[in-house]
């Protein structure tokens, strides 16, 4: 097992148990799964604070997950991410060197281009990270299902009606869940089990998404769930997991790594289906 394996079995395991977990080490688990790739260069006492705890608090976590300590924890991410830390500073880092640069206030400009450097961090991240198992798997569901269901509210709305959008120019009956009029209830009560349910959500994760979510999943719907994190309250009902960490700027997060992976995913459902069209169309030269 690689070392990369071996941070990434961590991870699995707890966001496996995460629901287990005390509050302090919930909030210690998502720090880490939020901050993973950078987490060799933080000390114990960067993170306790961080996290709001006592350095006590990281050591019970290091020993639930079977280590002797934080720094034997700790070595698996230094081990497995030390590469990309080597590659590049990550965002935080550039963007904390960018305001301590600059006493007087950024202009338009400024303030545009450090956007754009977010949302090419974010990209960047996103790349390192994909899944293609995840994405192969998320394009199969989209391909067999009958009917597609599409949820997401506030920041996520604007992903969801591009997703709906694009998959209108598909032969699926796609269904936009905007819920408005409170008719998110009304809008799901005709999920079945040959559908699919996309779930867009992001930190604090809407309230109106999961409920879709869950009836989805109590209808037998298969769930595409696309977030921020393994430990999203999403995450643990998927069928399939496409995650996506978004740069941010001026406490804006960018919108660019998800409509980018929500237009490979329309694109790759086009030539699958499309592939699908032909195949039958081969096969019908040799109908007597």
């Amino acid at each position: 097992m690689t070392q990369t394996d071996s941070a990434d079995k961590l991870m699995q395991d707890i966001a496996t148990e995460y629901e287990s977990l005390s509050r302090q080490l919930k909030v210690i688990a998502k720090y880490i799964e939020t901050h993973k790739s950078s987490l060799m260069l933080e000390r114990i006492s960067d993170i306790s604070t961080a996290c709001d705890v006592q350095p006590s608090a990281i050591v019970r976590f290091a020993k639930r997950f079977g280590f002797s300590g934080f720094s034997e924890m700790q070595d698996v991410f230094r081990q497995a991410y030390a590469h990309q830390a080597n590659s590049a500073p990550n965002y935080q880092q550039r963007i904390r060197k960018l305001i301590a640069a600059h006493d007087d206030k950024l202009n338009v400009g400024d303030m545009t281009r450090e956007f754009l450097d977010a949302s090419r961090a974010g990209l960047d991240e996103l790349s390192n990270g994909l899944d293609d198992a995840q994405l192969e798997a998320a394009v199969t569901l989209l391909q067999k299902a009958d009917n597609v269901y599409v949820v997401g509210v506030r920041r996520a709305f604007p992903i969801a009606s591009y997703i709906a959008y694009a998959l209108q120019n598909t032969n699926k009956r796609v269904h936009l869940v905007s819920g408005i009029g409170g008719m998110f209830r009304q809008q799901m009560r005709s999920v079945r089990e040959r559908d699919v349910v996309i779930a867009i959500s992001f930190a604090p994760y809407g309230k109106e998404t999961q409920y879709c979510a869950r009836v989805g999943h109590h209808q037998h719907a298969k769930l595409l769930v696309i977030t921020d994190s393994a430990l999203s309250p999403l995450a643990k009902i998927a069928d399939t997991l496409l995650i996506v960490a978004e740069g941010s700027a001026f406490a804006f997060r960018s919108l660019a790594s998800t409509i980018c992976l929500c237009q490979a995913l329309f694109i790759a459902l086009a030539y699958k289906l499309e592939l699908d069209i032909e195949e039958t169309k081969d096969l019908g030269e040799y109908d007597d």
